[in-house]
Formats: structure tokens, sequence, C-alpha cells
């Protein structure tokens, strides 16, 4: 049995790799960059999980033969960045489950603990560490990060990295430069999802070359799980849809609705009819959202009303169907949601409810997602001469006055979380408390790029619509859309 044929029998209990498991794993301990395009449960953690312990395990043979004192090495560390706070320590426990000395820096940790695992990481301790790339941000990170060799950077959800992606986050536009802070280590980046156009851009805001990154894709087909649309006409045919799965399907399942308001709605009907259920969304404490997820992972038969908040790190196998009460609004995050359907091979049930109402609600949320250069400018001068008035009366007191009678208008909310992510306020947004630190940044000025974004995200809608329409088959129509013939 090889190296790691073994590692992955005694820590992992698989006596085989899955797809290109194993190809990756030895592209990356021999210094290869790889992107890898793997569905939600096929087990893209181990791609980087297993080249951290081996790269873990030559250092601890090495220091059994130490160089002299002039001569010795720093440890050597792999980090993985991902937005995906709650996941962090579920996979952490794990790892030290298997005995694997792995920790993770967030912002869910008291100062006084990530002093002290900073002070653990300077010193030589763990081989494995999950951060948020925000974490970048602060100088005594990286006062840590000098301390260690930094010998593979894993970048998770790596879309987000993308303008183009589904799910773009700032920080991701800084991995990077981060890479090259680092010492420009050992990369693989990994996604559930992306189309030929995130691939590159991906490849590009790493700062990597086409041609020294190799492409592991094992493509989108699910045969188990059927898709299928069901056009209705009011909220009345989507509850008798919901509970009809729910008496005809024997197994849990999840039910996407797009607004938390709609959401609320639909559980006060179940209620009344005496079906149980759970609720998950975003505006629930962090506590409550943990044990809502834990119970729906650790006990069987559940159904769940959820917004996409809900999703992210749920490896449950026996999730027997996925219910869209709501149109999503991308093609990328429908397959997604949908890809946590029945990872344990047996036939699981896919149905987006299209009610054309929908269609208008998405529009808004983009609208409110995509606040144009005026917009950002005059949020940005409020918060610079209005500072005390802001902090006094919080945010509905600017909402008055930014948008004046449109109370109902959000885009308030996605300038402020913008500006928090580039750097431009400090403080907290909920409450509203916040300082200006810095100027605009060119990309929230330029009417150019903010108008691109918006096309974009209007024609991801548009293929999502198009999805809806389609009279072939859909499973073909997801393959072509990324790029899979």
């Amino acid at each position: 049995m090889s190296l790691l044929s073994d590692i992955l029998l005694q820590l992992f209990g698989h006596r085989e790799f899955r797809g290109s498991q194993q190809a990756v794993i030895e592209r990356v301990l021999s210094g290869g960059h790889s992107l890898i395009i793997m569905p939600t449960g096929m087990g893209k953690s181990l791609c980087y999980q297993l080249p951290a312990i081996v790269l873990a395990d030559r250092s601890h043979s090495n220091r059994e033969h130490p160089e002299p004192p002039d001569q010795l090495a720093k440890a050597p560390l792999t980090l993985v960045i991902s937005p995906l706070i709650a996941l962090m320590k579920d996979q952490v426990d794990a790892l030290l489950g298997k005995g694997v000395d792995a920790t993770f820096i967030n912002s869910s940790l008291q100062r006084s603990e990530r002093i002290l695992r900073y002070q653990q990481i300077a010193l030589g301790h763990y081989d494995l560490v999950y951060v948020t790339p925000e974490r970048f941000r602060k100088s005594e990170f990286w006062e840590t990060l000098a301390e260690r060799e930094i010998v593979l950077l894993a970048v998770d959800e790596a879309h987000c990295i993308s303008e183009w992606g589904h799910d773009f986050r700032p920080d991701y536009t800084r991995v990077g430069e981060i890479r090259h802070r680092l010492g420009n280590p050992t990369t693989i980046a990994l996604t559930a999802t992306a189309t030929p156009e995130v691939q590159d851009d991906i490849i590009k805001q790493l700062n990597l070359d086409l041609k020294t990154v190799e492409l592991f894709h094992e493509g989108i087909e699910r045969p188990n799980l059927e898709l299928n649309v069901k056009q209705v006409w009011d909220d009345d045919a989507k509850y008798e849809t919901i509970v009809q799965t729910r008496k005809k399907v024997d197994g849990c399942g999840i039910v996407y609705f797009t607004l938390i308001r709609k959401l609320m709605e639909f559980s006060e009907r179940l209620w009344v009819d005496g079906i149980p259920h759970l609720i998950y969304h975003g505006d629930l404490p962090r506590s409550r959202r943990k044990s809502l997820q834990e119970s729906f992972m650790q006990e069987p038969g559940h159904l769940v009303l959820a917004t996409n908040a809900f999703g992210m790190g749920v490896d449950k196998a026996d999730i027997r169907y996925v219910l869209h009460a709501d149109l999503p609004g991308s093609l990328e995050s429908y397959y997604q949601e949908i890809g946590r359907a029945g990872r344990d091979g047996k036939p699981s049930q896919c149905v987006l409810l299209y009610d054309e109402r929908d269609l208008a609600t998405q529009m808004e949320f983009m609208n409110w997602s995509n606040p144009d250069a005026e917009f950002y400018e005059r949020v940005h001068d409020f918060l610079k001469n209005e500072t005390e008035k802001i902090n006094a009366f919080g945010i509905d007191w600017l909402r008055e006055r930014i948008h004046y009678k449109q109370k109902h208008d959000r885009r308030l909310e996605t300038a402020l979380a913008m500006m928090d992510r580039w750097g431009v306020i400090e403080g907290t947004l909920q409450p509203l408390k916040v300082k200006v630190t810095a100027e605009l940044p060119e990309h929230l000025r330029d009417k150019s790029s903010l108008a691109d974004k918006l096309k974009r995200d209007q024609s991801k809608l548009l293929t999502m619509l198009q999805y809806v329409k389609h009279q072939g088959d859909r499973k073909q129509y997801i393959h072509d859309y990324f790029g899979l013939n």
C-alpha cells in the first residue's frame, strides 16, 4: 500500500480515492499549482488536507536529524483561505479527531484566544490553519506567519475571487497579493462551480500563469438527481407542492426561499397544519443557526425551510429532495443548492417552483445589489459629514435621508457592506457605528465597471430564466453552461 493510500485508510477511513483526488494530491506534493472544480460532497477538502499531512510528516522526519542551529528551517505550514466561518470549526474538529494538528483563526474567537493561537503558530505548532481572507488585513497575523514557511496555500470557494462569479467577495481580490507576500507557495484553488470565464479569472486573480495551472474538472453529472420545473400561479400551489412532496418522499429535504418574510408565512401555514419543520435564515442569531444545522445533520427526516444562508458546510448524505419555492438568481447558485441532494447516490428530487411574479423579486434584489457610483459617493459623503448623527440615530435615520420615501430600498446595506469590505469604513454595521477611514476605491467610483457588473448579473438571471423555459434535457443545459461539452 502506498503512503497516500495508507493515510487515506488510516486517517480518513476510505479504501479508494474518488475521481481525480489522487492525481490532484500527487500534483500538489510535486509543487504544481491546480484549479479543482468538484461537486459539493465529492471530497474537495481531502485534496489539500492529505497533502498538508504529508508535508508536515516530512518536516517531522527531518527534525529527527536536525541541522546545526544556524541552518534550522522554519516549520512548514499549510494555510486554507475560506469564507465559511461556520464550517471551519467543524473541519478542524474532524481533523483533530484524526490526530492532525490543525486550528482556525477568525472573528468568532475572543481576542485572547486569537493571540494565544498566534503565539502557538509562531512557535511551530499546527500543521494546517484555516483563516478568512479578512484576517490578512491584520499586521499581527502577518508577523506570526513570518515565523513559518508556507508550503501550501489552499483557496476554498475560489469562485469568490472573481467578479464574474456568483458570490464575489472583495477580500478575495487580495489573494494574489497575499500569495506574493507568502513567497508564492504551491497553490490549490477549489470550487464546486465555475464557468470557463470564471476559471480563467480565478487563475488571473491568483497571479498565476494559465500554462502553470492544471485544471481538474470532475464535471457536474449527478445521474441520481431528477431535475424538474413546475410552473405555479400562486403561493397556494407552492404550498401544496411542498406538503405533497413531504408526504410522498421518505426522508429529509430543504425548501429554499428568497425572502425571509415569505419563508415565515409558509412556516406559519405548516404549523397550522401540524407539519413539523425547521427554519433557517441569516437574521437568526449565530448560536440558533448552529443548533438548527446540528439538528438537521444529526436527526433523520427533517424538513427545513431556508434562505440561501443554509447549505454551506451541510454535508448530509441522505437529503432526498431540494425544492426552490422562488426563482434563484443564477444557475451557479441553483446548481450548488440542488447539489446538496442525494450525495449517497440514491434517487433524489430537485424541483423548481416557478411563478412569473418571482422574476420581479429577483430583479429588485439585483438592483439592490448594484448601487451606482453616484449612490456610493452620496453615502460616503453622509458618513464623512454626518458621523455623529448617524452613530447616534442609526441606520434608519441614514436610510430616510438617502432613500427619502423609498424605505424598502436595500441599496444602503449593500453600499455599507462594500465600504466595510474595501476598508473605507471601520466599526460595526449592526448597530451602525462607523467612521470613515479612507476614500472610495476606484472600483466603487467607476461608472463603467459598476454598469458591467449589473449587466453580468442581468445575464445570469436571464440564463436562469432560460433554464426554466428549456424544453429539452435540463442536465445538458447546465452542462453546456459550464462549458463541459
